[in-house]
């Protein structure tokens, strides 16, 4: 399968810091393989915010009163995607949203954006459609129906949200900080963590979570941070570590 999978989404091996392929005990140990840091130079300065992880822009632009674009002719709320939180939805409104969908062949670990302080963690339970192209120009509120985690950084410019979105066979999402899989079997309830006085700090380009196949992540900023660099459209590749601002 591993094979299969390297040469039909032609998956660069010499980028992973182990590429033997029979040195993966199984499919998930390679599909979350790391990469040689060298393979993604992190850009650099302080008003420089990075791409969380390889991938295709499939959206990205400013959250207008409230909404935010999921495709042409759909959109779908913050507080929605936000898990109904009206005081957090709040704190992005005027904002900046990209949403970046990871394919089979792209390295599935997130790395921080920007340097932050972690504030929250929630767990929403939803669908798990999948999150290909066809699908989000397909599915109303996509984003804000499947199954995702919420975390919630404080940093320079305020908060800052990384929302990793489940999609088919991905029912399987960790973070750095939390022990195992957040994503609990058979739940409809609404987990959440706080994290203020847990000092847990992340500086930028460091590691702060995987998906266990490949989905979508979406990144949420604030009004006060820099605006998007005008390069990015959607439907454009990306790479870890690119400047986005």
């Amino acid at each position: 399968m591993i094979s299969t999978i390297i040469r039909q989404y032609k998956v660069d091996m010499s980028e992973a810091v182990q590429p033997d392929i029979n040195h993966y005990e199984h499919f998930n140990a390679f599909f979350t393989r790391k990469i040689k840091a060298k393979a993604r130079p992190i850009s650099i300065g302080s008003d420089v915010i990075t791409s969380p992880v390889d991938g295709c822009i499939s959206q990205i632009g400013p959250i207008t009163a409230g909404r935010i674009v999921q495709a042409k002719g759909h959109d779908y709320s913050t507080l929605e995607l936000l898990g109904g939180d009206q005081e957090l939805a709040a704190k992005f409104e005027g904002g900046q949203f990209a949403t970046i969908y990871l394919s089979p062949r792209d390295y599935h670990r997130i790395h921080m954006p920007l340097s932050g302080k972690l504030m929250r963690m929630r767990y929403l339970p939803g669908k798990l459609f999948s999150v290909n192209p066809l699908t989000v120009r397909g599915v109303p509120r996509l984003f804000a129906r499947n199954e995702r985690v919420v975390t919630i950084f404080k940093t320079d410019f305020g908060p800052v949200a990384l929302i990793l979105v489940g999609a088919i066979f991905v029912g399987s999402m960790e973070t750095v900080w939390h022990e195992g899989e957040i994503t609990p079997p058979y739940t409809k309830d609404i987990l959440d963590w706080h994290y203020a006085d847990s000092n847990i700090r992340l500086n930028k380009g460091e590691e702060m979570g995987r998906f266990n196949m490949g989905s979508t992540v979406v990144l949420l900023l604030p009004q006060a941070a820099p605006e998007w660099a005008e390069q990015w459209k959607a439907e454009m590749k990306i790479k870890l570590g690119q400047a986005l601002t």
